[in-house]
Protein backbone atom coordinates (compact mmCIF):
# COMPACT_ATOMS: atom_id res chain seq x y z
CA UNK A 1 0.00 0.00 0.00
CA UNK A 2 0.81 3.94 -0.95
CA UNK A 3 3.52 2.54 -3.76
CA UNK A 4 3.94 2.14 -6.99
CA UNK A 5 3.53 -1.28 -8.93
CA UNK A 6 4.33 -2.18 -12.64
CA UNK A 7 1.48 -4.61 -14.08
CA UNK A 8 2.15 -6.08 -17.62
CA UNK A 9 -0.88 -7.63 -19.56
CA UNK A 10 -0.69 -10.20 -22.13
CA UNK A 11 -3.33 -10.38 -24.56
CA UNK A 12 -4.57 -13.17 -26.46
CA UNK A 13 -2.08 -12.55 -29.77
CA UNK A 14 0.68 -12.15 -27.19
CA UNK A 15 0.97 -8.32 -26.98
CA UNK A 16 1.97 -6.87 -24.31
CA UNK A 17 1.48 -3.69 -22.45
CA UNK A 18 3.10 -2.46 -19.19
CA UNK A 19 1.46 -0.19 -16.96
CA UNK A 20 2.16 1.55 -13.88
CA UNK A 21 -0.32 1.56 -10.37
CA UNK A 22 0.00 3.95 -8.19
CA UNK A 23 -1.78 2.12 -5.01
CA UNK A 24 -3.01 4.63 -2.51
CA UNK A 25 -2.07 4.45 1.19
CA UNK A 26 -4.80 3.59 3.12
CA UNK A 27 -6.34 6.30 5.28
CA UNK A 28 -7.47 4.26 8.33
CA UNK A 29 -5.15 1.63 10.29
CA UNK A 30 -7.88 -1.15 9.06
CA UNK A 31 -7.96 -2.26 5.52
CA UNK A 32 -11.54 -3.37 4.40
CA UNK A 33 -11.77 -6.38 1.55
CA UNK A 34 -14.52 -7.32 -0.95
CA UNK A 35 -14.62 -10.89 -0.53
CA UNK A 36 -16.04 -12.83 -3.89
CA UNK A 37 -19.41 -14.54 -3.61
CA UNK A 38 -18.77 -18.22 -3.06
CA UNK A 39 -22.06 -19.51 -4.32
CA UNK A 40 -24.78 -18.24 -6.91
CA UNK A 41 -27.77 -20.03 -7.76
CA UNK A 42 -30.67 -19.08 -9.61
CA UNK A 43 -33.10 -20.72 -12.46
CA UNK A 44 -32.66 -20.23 -16.21
CA UNK A 45 -35.49 -21.22 -17.51
CA UNK A 46 -38.34 -23.59 -16.57
CA UNK A 47 -36.73 -26.42 -15.00
CA UNK A 48 -33.32 -25.31 -15.51
CA UNK A 49 -31.14 -24.25 -12.34
CA UNK A 50 -27.97 -22.57 -12.74
CA UNK A 51 -25.35 -22.69 -9.58
CA UNK A 52 -22.04 -21.49 -9.53
CA UNK A 53 -18.84 -22.12 -7.38
CA UNK A 54 -16.23 -19.56 -6.73
CA UNK A 55 -13.71 -21.76 -4.83
CA UNK A 56 -13.96 -24.82 -2.21
CA UNK A 57 -11.91 -22.69 1.03
CA UNK A 58 -10.99 -24.29 4.10
CA UNK A 59 -9.54 -28.05 4.10
CA UNK A 60 -12.82 -29.41 5.01
CA UNK A 61 -15.25 -26.80 3.45
CA UNK A 62 -18.02 -27.37 5.85
CA UNK A 63 -19.31 -23.53 5.66
CA UNK A 64 -19.00 -24.11 1.40
CA UNK A 65 -20.40 -27.73 1.43
CA UNK A 66 -23.42 -25.61 3.32
CA UNK A 67 -23.66 -22.58 1.41
CA UNK A 68 -23.76 -25.26 -1.79
CA UNK A 69 -26.72 -27.07 -0.59
CA UNK A 70 -28.21 -23.95 0.17
CA UNK A 71 -27.66 -22.77 -3.59
CA UNK A 72 -29.23 -26.29 -4.99
CA UNK A 73 -32.17 -26.27 -2.41
CA UNK A 74 -32.97 -22.32 -3.52
CA UNK A 75 -33.47 -23.69 -6.89
CA UNK A 76 -36.44 -25.51 -6.45
CA UNK A 77 -37.79 -28.22 -8.51
CA UNK A 78 -35.68 -28.09 -11.43
CA UNK A 79 -34.84 -31.42 -14.13
CA UNK A 80 -31.87 -30.12 -15.62
CA UNK A 81 -28.58 -28.27 -13.83
CA UNK A 82 -25.89 -26.15 -15.34
CA UNK A 83 -22.86 -26.41 -12.68
CA UNK A 84 -20.07 -23.46 -13.49
CA UNK A 85 -16.76 -24.39 -12.45
CA UNK A 86 -15.12 -21.69 -14.65
CA UNK A 87 -12.37 -20.40 -13.02
CA UNK A 88 -12.44 -22.21 -9.90
CA UNK A 89 -9.04 -22.87 -8.84
CA UNK A 90 -10.75 -25.15 -6.52
CA UNK A 91 -9.81 -25.56 -2.27
CA UNK A 92 -10.73 -28.24 -0.15
CA UNK A 93 -13.13 -31.09 0.59
CA UNK A 94 -16.01 -28.62 -0.01
CA UNK A 95 -16.02 -30.17 -3.85
CA UNK A 96 -17.09 -33.39 -2.23
CA UNK A 97 -20.34 -31.77 -1.83
CA UNK A 98 -21.04 -30.92 -5.46
CA UNK A 99 -20.02 -34.44 -6.46
CA UNK A 100 -22.53 -35.82 -4.30
CA UNK A 101 -25.39 -34.27 -6.17
CA UNK A 102 -23.95 -35.72 -9.22
CA UNK A 103 -24.95 -39.03 -7.95
CA UNK A 104 -27.82 -40.96 -5.49
CA UNK A 105 -25.69 -43.45 -3.85
CA UNK A 106 -21.89 -43.99 -2.18
CA UNK A 107 -19.87 -43.88 -5.29
CA UNK A 108 -15.84 -43.71 -4.80
CA UNK A 109 -13.77 -40.93 -5.54
CA UNK A 110 -10.20 -41.04 -5.49
CA UNK A 111 -7.28 -40.73 -2.87
CA UNK A 112 -4.23 -39.14 -2.98
CA UNK A 113 -0.77 -40.70 -2.56
CA UNK A 114 2.11 -39.45 -0.35
CA UNK A 115 5.19 -39.39 -2.65
CA UNK A 116 3.20 -39.75 -5.58
CA UNK A 117 4.63 -43.73 -5.79
CA UNK A 118 1.84 -46.17 -7.16
CA UNK A 119 2.14 -50.21 -6.75
CA UNK A 120 1.82 -53.33 -8.84
CA UNK A 121 -1.27 -53.71 -5.85
CA UNK A 122 -2.60 -50.42 -6.10
CA UNK A 123 -5.77 -51.44 -7.40
CA UNK A 124 -6.25 -54.26 -4.31
CA UNK A 125 -4.85 -52.01 -1.34
CA UNK A 126 -7.02 -48.88 -2.41
CA UNK A 127 -10.06 -51.33 -1.31
CA UNK A 128 -8.82 -51.42 2.13
CA UNK A 129 -7.76 -47.99 2.68
CA UNK A 130 -10.32 -45.53 4.82
CA UNK A 131 -13.04 -43.76 3.73
CA UNK A 132 -14.28 -40.47 3.88
CA UNK A 133 -17.89 -40.07 3.25
CA UNK A 134 -19.85 -37.14 4.99
CA UNK A 135 -18.46 -33.47 5.33
CA UNK A 136 -20.16 -32.62 8.67
CA UNK A 137 -23.07 -30.02 8.72
CA UNK A 138 -21.10 -27.84 11.39
CA UNK A 139 -17.77 -27.19 12.41
CA UNK A 140 -18.14 -28.17 16.33
CA UNK A 141 -17.79 -31.75 14.65
CA UNK A 142 -14.89 -31.50 12.99
CA UNK A 143 -13.06 -32.73 16.32
CA UNK A 144 -14.88 -36.10 15.99
CA UNK A 145 -13.22 -36.51 12.11
CA UNK A 146 -9.41 -35.35 13.95
CA UNK A 147 -10.00 -38.22 16.13
CA UNK A 148 -11.35 -40.74 13.12
CA UNK A 149 -8.67 -40.46 10.70
CA UNK A 150 -6.04 -39.61 12.83
CA UNK A 151 -4.66 -43.02 12.96
CA UNK A 152 -4.29 -43.10 8.92
CA UNK A 153 -3.08 -39.34 9.22
CA UNK A 154 -0.17 -40.68 11.31
CA UNK A 155 0.56 -44.20 9.30
CA UNK A 156 0.42 -41.60 5.75
CA UNK A 157 -2.35 -44.43 4.92
CA UNK A 158 -4.18 -42.64 1.90
CA UNK A 159 -8.16 -41.77 2.57
CA UNK A 160 -10.92 -42.27 -0.24
CA UNK A 161 -13.43 -39.30 -0.95
CA UNK A 162 -16.08 -40.97 -1.13
CA UNK A 163 -19.82 -39.25 -2.42
CA UNK A 164 -22.29 -38.59 0.29
CA UNK A 165 -25.16 -40.61 -0.73
CA UNK A 166 -27.99 -37.73 -0.55
CA UNK A 167 -30.28 -39.61 -2.48
CA UNK A 168 -31.73 -39.23 -6.26
CA UNK A 169 -32.38 -35.87 -7.52
CA UNK A 170 -34.70 -35.06 -10.55
CA UNK A 171 -31.66 -33.35 -12.94
CA UNK A 172 -29.51 -36.67 -11.98
CA UNK A 173 -28.74 -37.44 -15.83
CA UNK A 174 -29.34 -34.23 -17.10
CA UNK A 175 -26.13 -32.07 -15.92
CA UNK A 176 -23.68 -29.72 -17.80
CA UNK A 177 -20.47 -28.85 -16.23
CA UNK A 178 -19.19 -25.26 -17.51
CA UNK A 179 -15.00 -25.14 -17.51
CA UNK A 180 -12.34 -23.29 -18.55
CA UNK A 181 -8.19 -23.28 -18.64
CA UNK A 182 -8.73 -21.83 -14.99
CA UNK A 183 -10.63 -24.78 -13.28
CA UNK A 184 -8.18 -26.58 -11.34
CA UNK A 185 -7.19 -28.74 -8.62
CA UNK A 186 -10.24 -29.46 -6.39
CA UNK A 187 -12.87 -28.56 -8.99
CA UNK A 188 -10.88 -30.75 -11.83
CA UNK A 189 -11.63 -34.05 -9.20
CA UNK A 190 -15.06 -32.70 -9.46
CA UNK A 191 -14.92 -33.30 -13.65
CA UNK A 192 -12.95 -36.35 -13.65
CA UNK A 193 -15.52 -38.18 -11.48
CA UNK A 194 -18.20 -36.80 -13.63
CA UNK A 195 -16.45 -38.22 -16.95
CA UNK A 196 -15.51 -41.13 -15.09
CA UNK A 197 -19.05 -42.02 -14.14
CA UNK A 198 -20.41 -40.16 -16.99
CA UNK A 199 -23.05 -38.15 -14.52
CA UNK A 200 -22.67 -35.09 -16.73
CA UNK A 201 -21.88 -33.59 -19.98
CA UNK A 202 -18.61 -31.27 -19.67
CA UNK A 203 -18.86 -28.03 -22.00
CA UNK A 204 -15.92 -25.24 -22.51
CA UNK A 205 -12.46 -25.63 -22.52
CA UNK A 206 -10.03 -27.86 -21.47
CA UNK A 207 -9.17 -27.71 -17.64
CA UNK A 208 -6.28 -26.77 -16.38
CA UNK A 209 -4.34 -30.23 -15.52
CA UNK A 210 -3.06 -28.63 -12.17
CA UNK A 211 -4.16 -31.44 -9.20
CA UNK A 212 -1.22 -32.56 -6.93
CA UNK A 213 -1.72 -32.74 -2.79
CA UNK A 214 0.57 -30.28 -1.60
CA UNK A 215 1.94 -28.67 2.36
CA UNK A 216 2.60 -25.48 2.82
CA UNK A 217 5.15 -23.19 5.32
CA UNK A 218 5.47 -20.17 5.96
CA UNK A 219 8.38 -18.07 5.02
CA UNK A 220 9.73 -14.03 4.95
CA UNK A 221 7.80 -10.92 4.53
CA UNK A 222 4.41 -12.87 5.02
CA UNK A 223 4.99 -15.55 2.20
CA UNK A 224 4.16 -18.75 2.24
CA UNK A 225 5.89 -22.05 0.59
CA UNK A 226 4.27 -24.59 -1.20
CA UNK A 227 5.34 -27.85 -1.71
CA UNK A 228 3.91 -31.11 -3.42
CA UNK A 229 3.73 -33.94 -1.59
CA UNK A 230 1.62 -36.34 -3.32
CA UNK A 231 -0.21 -37.13 -6.51
CA UNK A 232 -3.98 -37.53 -6.77
CA UNK A 233 -5.36 -41.24 -8.48
CA UNK A 234 -8.80 -41.17 -9.33
CA UNK A 235 -10.58 -44.18 -8.34
CA UNK A 236 -10.43 -45.76 -12.12
CA UNK A 237 -6.54 -45.03 -11.99
CA UNK A 238 -6.34 -41.55 -14.01
CA UNK A 239 -3.32 -39.41 -12.38
CA UNK A 240 -4.53 -35.39 -13.71
CA UNK A 241 -1.46 -33.77 -12.83
CA UNK A 242 -0.37 -32.61 -16.03
CA UNK A 243 -3.58 -33.93 -17.90
CA UNK A 244 -5.88 -31.61 -18.98
CA UNK A 245 -9.75 -32.71 -19.12
CA UNK A 246 -11.00 -32.58 -22.43
CA UNK A 247 -14.66 -31.33 -22.66
CA UNK A 248 -17.48 -33.19 -24.77
CA UNK A 249 -17.83 -30.17 -26.72
CA UNK A 250 -15.40 -27.46 -26.68
CA UNK A 251 -16.30 -24.06 -26.63
CA UNK A 252 -13.97 -21.03 -26.50
CA UNK A 253 -14.12 -18.24 -24.02
CA UNK A 254 -14.65 -14.95 -26.40
CA UNK A 255 -13.45 -12.44 -23.77
CA UNK A 256 -13.79 -9.56 -26.91
CA UNK A 257 -17.35 -10.49 -27.01
CA UNK A 258 -17.68 -10.94 -23.33
CA UNK A 259 -16.26 -7.17 -22.80
CA UNK A 260 -18.28 -5.88 -25.42
CA UNK A 261 -21.28 -6.73 -24.88
CA UNK A 262 -21.55 -8.60 -21.95
CA UNK A 263 -22.43 -12.00 -24.04
CA UNK A 264 -21.47 -15.57 -22.10
CA UNK A 265 -21.75 -17.54 -25.01
CA UNK A 266 -20.44 -20.70 -23.19
CA UNK A 267 -23.59 -20.43 -21.02
CA UNK A 268 -25.63 -18.80 -23.76
CA UNK A 269 -24.91 -22.83 -26.14
CA UNK A 270 -25.63 -24.55 -22.96
CA UNK A 271 -29.19 -23.09 -22.35
CA UNK A 272 -29.72 -23.26 -26.00
CA UNK A 273 -29.27 -26.36 -26.27
CA UNK A 274 -31.71 -26.73 -23.19
CA UNK A 275 -34.38 -25.03 -24.85
CA UNK A 276 -33.68 -27.25 -27.90
CA UNK A 277 -34.25 -30.42 -26.10
CA UNK A 278 -37.21 -28.89 -24.32
CA UNK A 279 -39.01 -28.12 -27.60
CA UNK A 280 -38.04 -31.16 -29.03
CA UNK A 281 -39.44 -33.36 -26.27
CA UNK A 282 -42.89 -31.47 -26.32
CA UNK A 283 -43.20 -31.85 -30.19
Amino acid sequence: MGKQTTVEFVANDDQTRTVSVDVARPKGKKLHFIEPTLVEARRLDDGLGYLKIAMFPGLVGVVAANQISSGVASLGSIDHLIIDLRGNTGGGIAALRVMSFLTPGKVPVGFALDGGRSSANLATEKLSFPRFARIPSSTGNLWLLGLRYAPAMLSKKPVVLETEGLGPMPFHGRIVLLVDRHTASAAEMIVAFARENNLATIIGEKTAGRLLSSTSVKVAHGFRLALPTGAYYTWKGSILEGTPIEPDQLVDFDWRDRRLSGRDRQLDQVIESFQHRVTARAS
